[in-house]
This record gives C-alpha cells, structure tokens and sequence, in this order.
C-alpha cells in the first residue's frame, strides 16, 4: 500500500505562482513513477506531469514551459511548481502513484485563478 498526502494549494490570481507537493508513505519501493492529474468542473480527469523512478519527466502540452515537476528523493516527495497560471488551470489537483501492487491516489488539493 502507497499513502499520499497532498499540500499546497489555493486562490492565486492569473499570471501568479502556486507549488504543490506530494509526500508519499508505505512501499515506496513498489512506485514506478509519480505524477499529477487534474479535474476540472465539468470535465474528465487529465494528465499533467509524471516522474518516472529512473527519473525520467513528462509534462502535458498544455502545461509544458509553466509547470515544473521535480523529485526529492530524501523526503520521497514530488513538487509541482505551477507558474503562469490561467483560469483553465483551475481544478483539483490529484497526486498519482503508479506501482506494482496498483495506482494509488491523494486526496486531492484545490487550486483556483481568477482572472
């Protein structure tokens, strides 16, 4: 089992900055690779960065130039440093963790801009 505990959300204005974390606790050492989705009102679940264990990182198109993932190893906590921020980024952010006894989720973190 993978436990992940989500920070950093909030109310930012447009163009403001906002950087998430994910701490992740039990077998770790199953994880193959950590990330972020989003949902939107309205609107299905989508990808937005991932981390694979070898380090490998992936951004959405969308985000791509504006969000930034990284990794602390020490504390096996991933960050998602938000920048540019617009409107449509507004959703609940999810932290994701891939791992061979299955795909664990947190419980999500609000993030919010106003135009």
């Amino acid at each position: 089992q993978v436990r992940l505990v989500e920070s950093g959300g909030g109310l930012v204005q447009t163009g403001g900055s906002l950087r998430l974390s994910c701490g992740a606790s039990g077998s770790i050492f199953s994880i193959n690779a950590m990330g972020w989705y989003r949902q939107a009102p309205g609107k299905q679940r989508e990808w937005v960065a991932t981390i694979t264990s070898g380090g490998t990182i992936n951004h959405a198109d969308s985000v791509k130039g504006r969000f930034i993932l990284s990794r602390d190893n020490a504390e096996n906590t991933v960050y998602l440093q938000m920048n540019s921020l617009k409107p449509e980024d507004t959703a609940v952010y999810y932290c994701n963790a891939r791992a061979f006894s299955g795909n664990y989720w947190g419980q999500g973190t609000q993030v919010t801009v106003s135009s």
